[in-house]
Order: structure tokens, then C-alpha cells, then sequence
């Protein structure tokens, strides 16, 4: 939980768009430090030029997160400029679609190392800093908040490699939270599952390293990205409102943060199937005609 923000500083990774860049905008108004961390440099470039001439202390960094070196380097930039960072927010993502079996090796290797591992090197970097700086002020307050996905508490198909790698962020931050509170209650958590906003999460493929560049889109992955991009362009929920979610659950300490509550009836679905042994239930229940569109593309 943190009350007062002034004067503190905020990780943020993913700052140059969508969440972050949100996100480092209500920071910025609220008076803390930044640190704005991003792996596209042009959109890093344009949100330090809107937030450096308000005068606030600011580092930016071009960081890989799936990497650790790169991450290393950040945390230790970080601790030399500002210290122990009061809020950490570990948001960096890229999405994925297509039938699990047809996502090759480059496929998993980018989207878990970005969403999964991004986050693993935010929390083993970051959260001993936070600890000290706790231990050593019986005032201090930190707060870490871990981007996942409301695919992070349901399966859609065809998006097996984006739902693996949110199931086991919102794991890691329950357990992140379960750990703390054996350790201490100065520093808090929570995890972000967001629904379909507009963000640019869609097109994460500009950002894909030459490295792990899969192969051609099957069909699968080509309806998989239309249906996404779909179901984003037509978000009534913007990025600016979750973000100020966002700030709402660190000032309150709550744990679970939702953009679209309403999305809940599926992961009440599938829990109720779960502690029945059931089989899942249809995703689709609420909306057929989607499943029936999928189903028939597939088939096709």
C-alpha cells in the first residue's frame, strides 16, 4: 500500500504505450520519480519527451525483459540514481495467437520470455531492494503490481501460448503475495488482468527480436490475430481507466485488479467446473456465435 506517491519512485516497464505509458502519466502527476523502461526506443523516445520537460527526476532505458543481463542492468541503474524503488510495475507484454500445437519453438520462447521471465526479473531484482529498504525504515511503503491477463484465469482456445504464460504470471504473483506476507507488511502486491483493451499488445510483432522470428502465419494464427484485433478495436475500456485502476488498488492494497468485471462469470465457470472435475465449460457460453465463427474458420 502506498498513500502518499510524491516523492517516490516507480519502475515501469512497457512504458512506451499502453498500460506503462498510462501509468507513468498519473505517476508523473501524483509528483514521483520515474524510471520508464521499454524495448521500442521511438516509442520510449516520445514518452520521455512528453514527461521529462514536467521537471520530475527521470532515467529511461531501452531494456530487453526477458533478459536478465539487460535487467541486471536496469535494477543496478536504478538502485545507484534512486535507491530502492517504492513502486514496481512489472508490465511488459506481447501476445500470441493460434492452435497450441502449431506454435513453434521461436513462438513460446518469445512470448514466455516477455511475459513470464519479464516479470521473474522484475521480482528477483527488484523485490530484495524493497526489502531492505523496508527493513532499514519501519515507515517505508513499496508496492508491486504484475501485468497477467483475465487469460491469465481462463483458457480461450486458440491462444495457448499467450493463456500458458498468464496462468503462470497470476501463479507467481499469488505466491509473490503469499511469500511477502510470511516476511513483511510494508511491501504489497497485486496482479493486473485487463480484458480487451487497446493497448497495441496486438501488434507485438513489431518488437519480436530477428532471433526468434517464427515461421509463416498458419491459418490458425491469422484468425486468431483478426479475432483479437476485433474484439481490442471494439474495447469500450481504455488504458488510461485501468491505469487508474491500477493506482486505486496500490493505494487500497488490493490484490486482484480487473478492467472488465463483468468478465468474471468465466472464471466463476471454470472454477465451479474445476472444484466439480467437470470438464471446462464452454468459453463461448456467453457469446455463441463467436465460438461458432472460430469453429468454422478452423475447419475450413
Amino acid at each position: 500500500m502506498i498513500e502518499d506517491f510524491a516523492g517516490k519512485t516507480a519502475v515501469l516497464t512497457g512504458a512506451g504505450s499502453g498500460f506503462g505509458l498510462e501509468c507513468a502519466r498519473i505517476a508523473a502527476r501524483r509528483g514521483m520519480q520515474l524510471v520508464l523502461v521499454d524495448v521500442q526506443q521511438d516509442a520510449l523516445d516520445l514518452a520521455v519527451a512528453e514527461l521529462e520537460p514536467l521537471g520530475l527526476p527521470l532515467l529511461a532505458r531501452r531494456v530487453d525483459v526477458s533478459s536478465g543481463e539487460h535487467m541486471q542492468a536496469l535494477a543496478e541503474a536504478v538502485h545507484e540514481r534512486f535507491g530502492a524503488p517504492h513502486l514496481v510495475f512489472n508490465n511488459a507484454g506481447v501476445g500470441a495467437a493460434g492452435l497450441i500445437w502449431e506454435s513453434g519453438e521461436a513462438d513460446w520462447q518469445w512470448v514466455l520470455g516477455v511475459n513470464l521471465w519479464g516479470v521473474i526479473h522484475g521480482l528477483r531484482l527488484f523485490t530484495p531492494m524493497m526489502l531492505a529498504a523496508a527493513r532499514a525504515d519501519p515507515h517505508w511503503r513499496g508496492h508491486i503490481v504484475n501485468t497477467a491477463s483475465m487469460a491469465g484465469l481462463v483458457s480461450m482456445p486458440n491462444m495457448g501460448v499467450y493463456n500458458t504464460s498468464k496462468h503462470a504470471v497470476v501463479a507467481l504473483s499469488e505466491t509473490l503475495y503469499q511469500d511477502l506476507q510470511l516476511v513483511t507488511t510494508q511491501v504489497g502486491a497485486s496482479v493486473l488482468c485487463p480484458y480487451f483493451v487497446a493497448t497495441g499488445i496486438g501488434h507485438s510483432e513489431r518488437n519480436r527480436p530477428a532471433g526468434l522470428q517464427g515461421d509463416a502465419q498458419t491459418p490458425s494464427q491469422r484468425v486468431g490475430q483478426a479475432m483479437l484485433d476485433k474484439a481490442v478495436a471494439h474495447g469500450k475500456v481504455s488504458a488510461a481507466e485501468v491505469a487508474a485502476r491500477v493506482f486505486e488498488a496500490v493505494a487500497q492494497d488490493d490484490f486482484y485488479v480487473y478492467s472488465h468485471p463483468q468478465a468474471l462469470a468465466g472464471v466463476a465457470a471454470r472454477m465451479q467446473a474445476i472444484v466439480e472435475a467437470r470438464k471446462p465449460p464452454d468459453p463461448f457460453a456467453g457469446r455463441p456465435e463467436v465460438g461458432a465463427q472460430l469453429r468454422s474458420a478452423l475447419r475450413q
